[in-house]
């Protein structure tokens, strides 16, 4: 979808528009949004933000799902004068000026980053707000020598983007946005309820848990991510942020069947060299708990990704070293 086409279905009487999943954990899917809904989600984030009528915006990423549609609302609601690029990996690759709001995937700020001239450019956005993955440490560190303000989101298609934000090189709880409830369910998932997007007791897959005030938290993993093996239950997110600080190569942790453990972790790492395991095997035998070491190791070109760059879990990998 282009923009064209967007704002053509944004003015076309209905009061839905037609939004897809991303897929990064399960079958991609279409669902219906209202439009007041992201009118009001809009408002809240330029709310936020601070942003004022002819503000300068970039959209750089898919009008297909969520997070590229938001950005266009929120031009709109705002009067913000957006320039639009097609989506691609180093979005300030080829951007000048100021920019007041960037929104971006963390694949394109690692580009960013590890691009001499773009990573200047850095310093001429005002707000940077980072979805659709987690933020390693690298980058984390990476982006508070910048003058900009950057901020990692929790959200999701159906909260419409983003319901809680935390300011990157600060504390590590995200901080809900104005009329959002959060509670745990019985498995120790989120629950979300939010009267600007009209999410009510939406059910999570995220485990959370929440700091001494009962409203920050953080995310310790997905339901879906955990791995028992051998009646040990782990987080593959939790495996994944620690090696994270010691190893600069992407890669991601999953799991497969295992006969004698039920289900035995598997280190994936996106490289051309093979003997690329020998080293990630001894940072593992360093830095994790016993239980915790990947009993498989397995090298690929590349990680295989959904259209919103987000790394796709459900492969079933058999291959490894």
């Amino acid at each position: 979808m282009d923009i064209k086409q967007f704002y053509e279905e944004w003015n076309n009487g209905n009061d839905h528009i037609e939004v897809q999943t991303s897929g990064s954990t399960g079958v991609p899917k279409k669902i219906m949004i209202d439009k007041e809904c992201m009118l009001a989600s809009a408002c809240r984030t330029n709310d936020f933000f601070g942003l004022r009528r002819g503000d300068r915006a970039l959209l750089c990423m898919s009008l297909d799902y969520i997070a590229g549609k938001m950005m266009a609302v929120r031009a709109i609601e705002r009067g913000l004068r957006l320039d639009i690029i097609e989506p691609c990996g180093n979005p300030l690759a080829d951007c000048t000026g100021c920019y007041d709001f960037v929104a971006m995937v963390p694949m394109q700020v690692w580009n960013t980053m590890h691009d001499k001239t773009a990573r200047k450019r850095l310093d001429d956005v005002a707000n940077l707000l980072v979805g659709g993955g987690s933020v390693s440490s690298e980058m984390e560190s990476g982006l508070a020598l910048h003058k900009c303000r950057a901020w990692s989101s929790y959200g999701m298609t159906e909260t419409l983007s983003h319901v809680a934000l935390r300011r990157i090189g600060g504390e590590a709880w995200y901080e809900p946005l104005i009329n959002v409830s959060l509670s745990l369910d019985s498995d120790g998932c989120l629950v979300v309820s939010d009267k600007a997007t009209g999410a009510l007791n939406l059910k999570t897959n995220d485990i959370a848990e929440f700091a001494s005030d009962g409203r920050r938290f953080r995310i310790i993993g997905r339901k879906d991510n955990v791995i028992c093996s051998g009646g040990i239950k782990i987080h593959a997110e939790e495996v994944e942020r620690i090696i994270a600080e010691h190893f600069a190569i992407p890669f991601i942790i999953t799991k497969r069947n295992d006969d004698k453990f039920g289900e035995a972790m598997v280190m994936v790492i996106e490289s051309r060299d093979k003997n690329i395991v020998d080293k990630a095997r001894r940072i593992c035998a360093d830095i994790l708990p016993k239980y915790w070491q990947p009993r498989h190791f397995m090298v690929v070109c590349e990680l295989p990704r959904t259209e919103t760059m987000k790394i796709k879990r459900a492969i079933p990998y058999r291959q490894s070293l």
